[in-house]
């Protein structure tokens, strides 16, 4: 699957966040200001999240009003992936792009 130059940066970062923290997921978000937050999950005892909650947590936290796209980079399938954050700030329709660890895109899914 090729994708815009915009959501490969999201793929790319989210395989960097995942990679840097050796995580089970990598996840980065783009804000309707173009801006981006690249996180990884989080497996703390009294906090567990997903990499794509964290970055949208992360967002939030930075003022973002909503989501122009998203990229997971995870083992799970593209239908398992849980969006359910990204849709409360974003709404639904915005596009999840979900790929390997090696980064190669198996799906997208919308919020």
């Amino acid at each position: 699957m090729t994708l815009a130059a915009e959501d490969a940066k999201l793929v790319t970062l989210a395989r960097a966040g995942r990679a840097r923290n050796a995580a089970a997921e990598g996840a980065a978000v783009r804000d309707l200001d173009g801006r981006t937050y690249a996180a990884s999950s989080v497996n703390l005892p009294s906090l567990q999240l997903t990499a794509l909650e964290t970055a949208v947590a992360m967002a939030v936290s930075s003022g973002a009003k909503g989501l122009e796209a998203a990229a997971v980079v995870t083992a799970v399938e593209p239908a398992a992936v849980h969006t359910e954050a990204a849709r409360d700030l974003a709404g639904s329709g915005v596009p999840v792009h979900v790929a390997d660890w090696d980064g190669e895109v198996r799906g997208v899914v919308n919020t």
